[in-house]
């Protein structure tokens, strides 16, 4: 299967050319202006496929606050803000985001969630969170999000930096599926043009051995797959990973 996937996969490479030229002449970032378009579609759609795994992933977040203080939480990678809903009442809520067309969309789930207080949206991307202060957040979450950034160990290492001790990382990915099923063939396969419709998505990353290199002192993995697209099926959360205690 190894000999087919890679000559398939080059196939796949020259067809999709015009793509790779698109995005080196930069053509490309006028896509980033209807994505979230897009996204905004698509997450409602995912929302309600994934609205009882999710629940079950939030329902532990206020076991992280600071003893009688609102949640502070920061989500990175926020887009639509698809998950607003599931976070508790009186959290204060900063967001980031690489992509600033995504203001609109995110302030009308601002809106309709309004049992959140929300403190900031910064446009930056998850490798670089400079903004905010090192040990200020109780909780940060991260979904579909690790499948397209440029650095994972950094984003990661960001999350860390910014959380208190004790706080919590609530992870959630559609990640590579088994080597020896034919759903991995075919995410190798399609890696292009999930890559360049997907804004950058890879459909190939094992992001789960990131967070185990990481240096979590308590890391809760589960894989399950989830009630979506095949080439997204296989998905990876983390419920409870905590920082050491100082």
């Amino acid at each position: 299967m190894s000999v087919l996937m890679h000559a398939c996969i080059v196939v796949v490479q020259i067809l999709t050319l015009p793509l790779q030229l698109a995005q080196l002449l930069g053509v490309c970032r006028l896509y980033k202006r209807v994505f979230p378009a897009l996204m905004d579609r698509l997450s409602f759609a995912y929302n309600q496929k994934m609205h009882e795994k999710k629940r079950e992933l939030f329902r532990e977040l206020l076991r992280f606050s600071s003893r009688d203080e609102p949640l502070r939480l920061l989500e990175v990678g926020c887009g639509s803000g698809a998950n607003f809903q599931h976070y508790p009442n009186g959290c204060k809520v900063t967001c980031t985001d690489p992509n600033p067309h995504f203001k609109d969309y995110l302030q009308k789930s601002m809106d309709k969630n309004d049992h959140l207080v929300y403190e900031n949206f910064v446009v930056a991307p998850g490798e670089d969170l400079r903004v905010v202060e090192d040990n200020s957040m109780d909780v940060v979450v991260c979904t579909l999000v690790l499948c397209s950034v440029k650095n994972t160990p950094k984003v990661i290492q960001e999350a860390r930096r910014v959380l208190r001790a004790g706080g919590a990382f609530f992870f959630l990915e559609h990640v590579e599926a088994d080597p020896s099923t034919w759903l991995y063939f075919f995410q190798h396969v399609f890696h292009p043009l999930m890559y360049y419709f997907g804004d950058g998505c890879e459909t190939t990353r094992a992001t789960w051995k990131h967070l185990e290199a990481a240096g979590f002192s308590d890391l809760q993995l589960r894989h399950f797959q989830a009630p979506v697209f095949s080439l997204i099926r296989p998905h990876c959360w983390c419920s409870t990973v905590l920082l050491p205690e100082n």
